[in-house]
């Protein structure tokens, strides 16, 4: 009998790599003798992070469609063409099962390859409203899964969001007094966290600069991951340091901020909406100002059950934080009330739910 061969596609994002990068970790946990390994292109994010986590990474060009009329749409047809035969052939060469694709540019070439030579496909979309590569996918999938419960896939199913089994498994309450120790903050102290991702938002750190002493005057500390090359300054040039403020421009390792917190302040990427639900954590997200407005739909079924608020970037001053924030930090009971509500759309094992659906799909095509 030949070994189980499970080929994940995806990559460009870390919301791509890093969804399908826990997949595959689960797939080892429940077939553990399945060989894995993965598809991507030579530009993205997976060509360190895949070797990184241990898996054998075959790599396809990059063919974005072309947006508008130029030399590169006459080529388009053709490159796109050699892609699907390059993918065809890693299937071939890995005697793929199954495929799990995860989105991203990738993942169009590989899902029509792998139609054409008779390999099942399995879908994982991330975002609330679906890709175009997902999209296609998704009509000749044996399986979808989906993050956000209202993304519009005919015939998906939630499954929530793969993750660091470091997140997934998270249990706050017993891990807070190491983080709060790790981090340096005061052990009993509410804490509210707040962050814009790895490369920060100005708007944010603005807002929560100007909003200080009404935070501070509540009694709660403060952990604020302002983003690399973007520390908070006071009038000297020096970053401001104030009793119960702690800066630091990045954090490795988000479970310690999570742990550590009893509210956090994040934008509202599709994996931090879902990681926070996952911990059960009260949040308050401000979607990305720029796009198609996809942050907002992530956010908006967590929002919607009472686990989180919402408000534009626009709108998140002094005053709005005095309003909103403030009683949150004052008063725990509020606190909870979320935490239980947020704790009804979090799922945990959204690694598991999918590699059992790929194994699944790979023994009945193994049966037929």
């Amino acid at each position: 009998m030949s070994t189980l061969s499970v080929v994940l596609a995806g990559g460009g994002t870390a919301g791509h790599v890093s969804p399908m990068i826990a997949i595959a970790h689960a797939v080892g946990r429940l077939a553990p003798e399945a060989e894995v390994s993965m598809i991507g292109t030579e530009t993205g994010l997976e060509t360190r992070l895949v070797p990184e986590a241990g898996f054998s990474l075959d790599t396809i060009e990059k063919v974005p469609m072309p947006r508008r009329p130029s030399r590169d749409m006459l080529r388009f047809p053709g490159r796109f063409r050699a892609a699907i035969d390059d993918a065809a052939e890693i299937l071939t060469r890995r005697g793929a099962d199954v495929v799990i694709g995860v989105g991203g540019y990738v993942c169009t070439p590989v899902y029509l390859a792998a139609r054409r030579i008779g390999v099942p496909i399995i879908v994982h979309e991330a975002n609330a409203r679906p890709g175009l590569a997902n999209r296609l996918g998704s009509r000749v999938a044996a399986f979808i899964g989906v993050a956000f419960e209202g993304t519009p896939l005919k015939g998906a199913q939630w499954v929530g969001m793969p993750m660091s089994r470091g997140i997934s498994q998270l249990d706050r309450t017993a891990a807070r007094a190491s983080a709060r120790e790790d981090l340096g903050l005061e052990p009993d102290r509410t804490t509210l966290v707040v962050t814009g991702g790895s490369s920060g938002a100005a708007s944010v750190n603005r807002a929560v600069a100007e909003s200080l002493d009404d935070l501070l005057a509540t009694g709660a500390q403060v952990l604020h991951l302002t983003g690399r090359d973007k520390a908070v300054l006071g009038d000297d040039g020096s970053p401001v340091r104030r009793e119960g403020y702690h800066q630091r421009e990045y954090l490795d390792g988000m479970q310690r901020a999570y742990a550590a917190a009893d509210l956090i302040i994040a934008r509202s990427g599709a994996a931090s909406v879902c990681e926070i639900a996952a911990v059960r954590l009260p949040a308050v997200f401000v979607p990305l100002p720029i796009g198609n407005g996809e942050q907002e739909l992530n956010a908006r079924e967590l929002v919607d059950a009472g686990g989180a608020l919402l408000v534009k970037d626009e709108h998140l001053t002094r005053e709005w934080l005095g309003r909103n924030v403030v009683p949150l930090l004052e008063d725990p009971r509020l606190l909870r009330t979320m935490e239980g509500h947020a704790a009804e759309r979090g799922i945990t094992d959204a690694d598991d739910r999918m590699a059992q659906a790929a194994l699944n799909a790979a023994r009945r095509e193994g049966q037929a």
